[in-house]
């Protein structure tokens, strides 16, 4: 089993430890560690594009930041809005930025900020923390440190999960303790953990104008059995714009390999060969956009017809949401549905506008086994 806490033992001595600098995933992006009077911090800013952020470690929340340059002189101004906000003035060092922070009162502080450096991560590091290590060290000095907390321990569908939950976001999520092999079981559980610590990262960056903003998290599984597990996360938050943000995902496993499934994975209704397209692919690939005409032109027009035969009234009604109408019929919907295994099929929920996201809830959007079998997708599945 894959230890919630065992990453956290071995990166806490990153802190005390120097190496060369890694190299950021955006070059124009930068990375300091410093001081400002005597609180540490860490600093990200990209004077390219006049953005930035920094958080305490006390606090680890986000401050956002504005960049602008007098001579060598760079100015950041923290937060937004009308209201007079902090302000850094630095000048560059040898080894990074020297200077003042100035509060809205006038009240002054001495900042010293240095480069980022950071150690190799341990070996037996989560591999999402060890692509945040390499990629964004910003979000990887910001989990630093920070620990679960053991929960309670569940027993769902015959099988044994152990919830974990981090205290300062309130975010929790669980593993799965038994009832796979050790190497299905470790697969599983570093995808998990990753969401949880992906969660985690995503509570304390959460501003709106400057200030943080709300983001809650709730995460349960669905479905477990020998061949296919299916987890749900919910994410209520509002980090700026119009309306508030109401977002599920799921997470589904071949249980037998431990593998993360895609629906083309297990629902082909294409020419040729099901494509697994995952977070992280190239979007700009040939591959990419035949995958993006396949959902659009194929996959979604047979979804619709589909569950207008399954479900024909629903799919056909009106109902008014404030001012808008969940009209299920169009295939927009249904390119790029969450999905996730039941009892009686595959469940199938349409993408809504955010102003609209109660129209997602939908209780009938099922796809019988036996319907799911007639099409299979890239990956051979022993589905009930």
């Amino acid at each position: 089993m894959f230890n919630g806490l065992r990453w956290l033992a071995g990166v806490v001595v990153l802190a005390c430890l120097t190496a060369s600098p890694v190299i950021w995933a955006d070059g124009s992006t930068q990375v300091y560690t410093g001081t400002l009077g005597k609180m540490p911090i860490v600093l990200e800013m990209n004077p390219d594009s006049g953005d930035g952020r920094y958080f305490y470690q006390k606090y680890r929340k986000d401050l956002v930041l504005s960049l602008t340059k007098e001579g060598e002189t760079l100015v950041l101004e923290e937060g937004g809005g009308s209201q007079p906000y902090p302000t850094m003035r630095l000048k560059p060092t040898p080894d990074g930025w020297s200077g003042e922070w100035t509060s809205a009162k006038g009240k002054v502080l001495k900042m010293e900020q240095q480069q980022a450096r950071l150690a190799p991560a341990p070996a037996d590091t989560l591999p999402y923390l060890v692509e945040l290590h390499d990629k964004w060290p910003y979000e990887y000095l910001r989990l630093l440190g920070l620990k679960l907390k053991q929960g309670q321990t569940e027993n769902f569908m015959g099988y044994t999960l152990q919830w974990w939950s981090e205290p300062q976001s309130e975010v929790q999520l669980f593993e799965v303790v038994s009832g796979y092999p050790a190497e299905v079981l470790q697969r599983i559980n570093q995808r998990l953990m990753a969401r949880l610590w992906q969660g985690v990262g995503g509570t304390l960056e959460c501003t709106v104008d400057g200030a943080p903003g709300s983001y809650f998290q709730t995460s349960h599984p669905v479905w477990m059995s020998p061949s296919v597990m299916s987890v749900i996360t919910a994410t209520d938050f509002y980090c700026g714009g119009l309306h508030p943000n109401l977002d599920n995902e799921s997470l589904n496993f071949d249980t037998r390999t431990g593998n993360v499934l895609t629906l083309d994975d297990v629902l082909w209704v294409g020419q040729g060969k099901p494509v697994h397209f995952e977070e992280g692919f190239d979007y700009s690939s040939p591959a990419s956009k035949a995958h993006y005409e396949y959902r659009n032109k194929e996959l979604a027009p047979w979804l619709v017809a589909q569950l207008l035969k399954l479900n024909p009234s629903e799919m056909t009604a009106k109902p008014e949401v404030e001012e808008n109408d969940c009209v299920y019929s169009d295939d927009n919907l249904w390119s790029s549905p969450l999905w996730y295994f039941t009892e009686k099929g595959l469940k199938l929920e349409p993408v809504f506008v955010h102003a609209a996201a109660v129209c997602r809830d939908i209780d009938w959007g099922v796809l019988p086994y036996n319907l799911v079998k007639q099409h299979p997708g890239g990956v051979a599945l022993q589905l009930p």
